[in-house]
């Protein structure tokens, strides 16, 4: 079960950097999760037959064609030395993961929130608040 995507100081606070930063991570381990496919074709026992010992698999169509579906790829955590990033001066996740929340809300088309869905929220949120006010108020 995952909970608190985006939460940070125990749910006391919202990060959208956070929300992007654990929506790579499920995304990631719903890829591990979905595992890995054998079978004869993924097997390619005559493609590492006519490859043969000590050679590179990297031209075979068939290599290009099963590695984009399997590799892991994540444009917000960097998988180069550290040393090498810092050389380039590169962004760090959080920063890239900041720019992409920036990007969603630039780009996005229309309002998640329908009025009517909008005007429900409020009105649980007003109950609340006088429930809480006239809890406050007999607690005195």
């Amino acid at each position: 079960m995952l909970y608190g995507m985006g939460m940070i100081d125990s749910g006391v606070a919202m990060s959208y950097e956070e929300l992007v930063l654990d929506n790579e991570i499920v995304r990631m381990t719903r890829r591990v999760l979905r595992g890995m496919a054998v079978n004869e074709d993924t097997l390619a026992a005559e493609v590492i037959k006519a490859v043969g010992p000590a050679a590179s698999f990297l031209g075979q169509k068939h290599t290009r064609k099963h590695m984009r579906q399997e590799i892991s790829t994540t444009s917000l955590f960097e998988r180069r030395m550290y040393d090498t990033r810092r050389k380039d001066g590169e962004k760090n996740a959080y920063q890239r993961a900041r720019e992409k929340a920036l990007e969603i809300f630039k780009n996005q088309a229309t309002d998640p929130v329908t009025p009517e869905t909008a005007a429900k929220l409020r009105s649980i949120v007003e109950t609340a608040e006088r429930e809480e006010s006239a809890r406050k108020l007999g607690g005195l």
